[in-house]
């Protein structure tokens, strides 16, 4: 264990986890960030960002988290490459062990995203991230204008998705294995009364095609009922089954909702039931889920962080 004590240690690399990192630097309290698997978060698997504000022609997910990572690295962030394997957040200061070490922290700010829960099938993994296989209608659907596409899922996520890519796409397949929505009435209403969107009911996909071509040329899918295979013509197509938190070794002690989501103190968006230990990003938000809210939850969370460290710590 290091004797060391860290003013702040912020877990993950995502918009939300690098924000916090450039408050906190820019408030000289030479933050310590700690990166998973996979840096730069979910963001680094988009080609081509158009939605984040300042970037009227768009900017490539990689590159816009390299932009965050060295905003943060100039004021004085600190990066390791480390998994957190379990917490300890009964006294102060804070323990984060690292599987054979234990760092020491005055506050934390757990920014770990979540992972979208995936069908597995061929070729979804080859040509996942501007490819032709995404999770994000908001992130990616005007790169479907006047084409076909096809959204799996049955719940309020896919019917939300469905409907959102109706403004771009020519026609959207909602694929579901039975045969009525699981979404709420009111949005399943909408998608199936929309023109736009055809339902395929009983359905299950067995494989995205185009994996040669490097691009999407369609999903094969199997009638559950009758086991008949056939071909959706789609140049996209959305996963929308749900994601996954990435909560780990948090939870508990950090509460967390029904979905597994940490769920943040009432009157706040982003302080746990543990003082001084914060949350922000994917991993609390179930709702949004976008790069620009993800960095205003690590802007708060490190805002936060420093009033607290001010008022226990002088």
């Amino acid at each position: 264990m290091s004797d060391q004590v860290e003013n702040v240690v912020i877990i993950g690399t995502g918009c939300a986890g690098l924000t916090a990192a450039i408050y906190t630097a820019r408030s000289s309290l030479n933050p310590l960030v700690l990166e998973g698997p996979l840096p730069g978060g979910q963001l680094t698997t988009t080609s081509e960002v158009e939605n984040f504000p300042g970037f009227p022609h768009g900017v490539d997910g990689f590159q816009l988290t390299q932009n965050m990572r060295e905003q943060a690295t100039r004021f004085g962030t600190r990066f390791e490459q480390a998994l957190v394997s379990s917490v300890d957040f009964t006294s102060m200061p804070r323990k984060l062990h690292l599987g054979d070490r234990t760092i020491l922290a005055k506050t934390v700010i757990v920014a770990t995203g979540a992972s979208p829960r995936m069908t597995g099938i061929p070729g979804e993994k080859e040509l996942y991230g501007g490819k032709g296989v995404t999770t994000c209608a908001t992130c990616d659907g005007a790169f479907y204008r006047k084409m076909e596409v096809a959204v799996l899922g049955g719940g309020d996520s896919a019917a939300e998705e469905a409907l959102f890519l109706t403004r771009f796409a020519s026609k959207v397949y909602l694929v579901h294995r039975r045969d009525s929505l699981r979404a709420s009435k009111i949005m399943a209403d909408r998608a199936v009364a929309h023109e736009k969107i055809q339902m395929v009911w009983d359905t299950v996909p067995v494989e995205v095609l185009g994996v040669k071509e490097g691009a999407v040329s369609g999903l094969k899918v199997r009638h559950v009922k009758t086991n008949a295979e056939s071909v959706l013509p789609v140049k996209g197509i959305f996963v929308a089954i749900g994601h996954i938190p990435n909560t780990g070794p948090f939870a508990p002690p950090l509460d967390v909702d029904e979905g597994g989501y940490f769920k943040p103190q009432p009157g706040s968006q982003v302080q746990t039931n543990i003082p001084g230990v914060y949350v922000a990003g994917d991993c609390s938000d179930h709702v949004y889920r976008q790069a620009i809210t993800a960095a205003g939850m690590g802007c708060a969370a490190a805002i936060e962080a420093e009033r607290w460290l001010a008022e226990h710590h002088g």
